[in-house]
């Protein structure tokens, strides 16, 4: 087991979700004496939305999810660790049909409102003895806490993660809670690794969809590992119902703001606890684009600071080598001018006009990048787009974590 990152936050208390009840339980899908198979069954009446990756190699699992999301309700959530069953074939598909098949017949409901998902290894065939076994001791498991959930969706990663906010809807306090697993393969267009938000309040199918997805936009699709996308990122947000409050169904609805805004919150904290858990991690990055032609552009450009291996091994070394992050606005391909680039690390400015600025004080710099939060700005002069994103460094556990993992 890889030791816990150092920038690793305690998992938080997190209250139980009317009409969500987890379970976890033994497939033994790696030759690891822990859980690996996370069970929620939830109760009738409950929507469902999600995003999934935009990988152009997507597991059985995400297509599933993808075919089932438009019906809008879900019944429950199978979550297997140690194997995602990506780039398996039919094999693969088989697996998927299979444990829908058995959760829908304990459950008594239609199959395409079991959504499924599996992280680990690429192009081992999830073996579906172990998953039928598995399923079979969930179901009769007493339920669990929503850490040990955590825990079970876990890989790589060092630390359990999770959120929790409330909003009030309607006059009712409604809850939001979520769990997320993730740690390298992370470069989301949509999402990242597996995520997953419970709520207890009353949200339409097609309005919490449209939630989840701005929410997304600003989050999870503005953090980076390692530039890699994974075959499996998928994050689902299942609405139970019973807080009571009038069914949220537009953005005109009573407490409606207020719910996307605590939306957005846990996915915002899921996100960070991702790059906070980065393989081989020491540093917490924000990257921070102003000036851009447009917001777009200004994503773009962020991203290539925040993937460029060079800035980032700069920053484990407590090097501020602004060149480097001049280099990455450059190479990305947006619309750029040297001589009214700014570059800043933390509050100070150390290049501009195309240069260096004469005589800064580098000692608050060297200071800022000796703490474990690094905060990285560029100007580019050109307009009003702007954007952040999240990454971490670049160290040698990263190596040494991917070097090993499928031993």
């Amino acid at each position: 087991m890889t030791d816990t990152s150092p920038l690793a936050t305690p998992f938080p208390t997190m209250p139980l979700i009317a009409g969500a009840v987890p379970r976890i339980a033994r497939a033994r899908y790696k030759t690891w004496d822990r859980c690996d198979l996370t069970f929620v069954t939830l109760d009738e009446g409950t929507t469902v939305a999600g995003v999934t990756t935009q990988s152009r190699c997507p597991s059985p699992e995400v297509e599933w999810c993808r075919a089932a999301l438009p019906q809008g309700h879900a019944r429950s959530l199978i979550v297997n660790a140690g194997n995602s069953n990506a780039f398996t074939g039919h094999r693969g598909r088989a697996a998927v049909e299979a444990m829908a098949k058995q959760a829908a017949k304990h459950l008594h409901c239609q199959e395409e409102q079991v959504f499924l998902s599996s992280t680990g290894v690429i192009g081992v065939p999830l073996p579906i003895d172990k998953a039928e076994a598995g399923l079979t001791a969930a179901f009769t498991a007493e339920p669990c806490s929503w850490e040990e959930a955590a825990a079970t969706i876990m890989t790589t990663d060092t630390f359990t993660k999770g959120a929790v906010a409330t909003a009030v809807v309607d006059g009712k306090t409604v809850t939001l809670i979520g769990i997320i697993k993730g740690s390298g393969m992370i470069a989301p267009d949509m999402a990242t690794m597996l995520g997953y938000i419970f709520t207890d309040a009353a949200v339409a199918h097609d309005y919490l969809q449209q939630c989840l997805s701005a929410a997304n936009k600003r989050t999870f699709s503005c953090i980076t590992v390692d530039s890699d996308t994974s075959t499996s990122d998928t994050v689902l947000a299942f609405a139970t119902g019973k807080a009571g409050n009038a069914r949220l169904t537009s953005a005109d609805d009573d407490g409606a703001d207020a719910f996307a805004a605590a939306l957005e919150q846990v996915c915002r904290e899921l996100s960070h606890l991702v790059v906070r858990d980065g393989e081989g991690a020491s540093k917490f990055i924000e990257v921070s684009v102003t000036g851009a032609s447009s917001d777009e552009s200004a994503h773009r450009i962020a991203l290539s600071i925040a993937n460029s291996p060079l800035v980032k091994t700069a920053i484990a070394g407590e090097d501020a080598n602004w060149g480097r992050v001049v280099m990455a606005v450059g190479k990305a391909g947006e619309p750029a001018e040297r001589d009214l680039l700014s570059i800043r690390f933390g509050e100070t400015i150390v290049a501009k006009g195309g240069l260096a600025v004469a005589d800064y004080d580098e000692a608050p710099v060297a200071q800022h990048l000796k703490g474990d939060e690094i905060s990285v700005g560029a100007d580019l002069g050109l307009g009003k787009g702007r954007a952040t994103v999240w990454t971490c460094d670049l160290t040698h556990g990263y190596i040494s974590i991917n070097a090993d993992y499928r031993s």
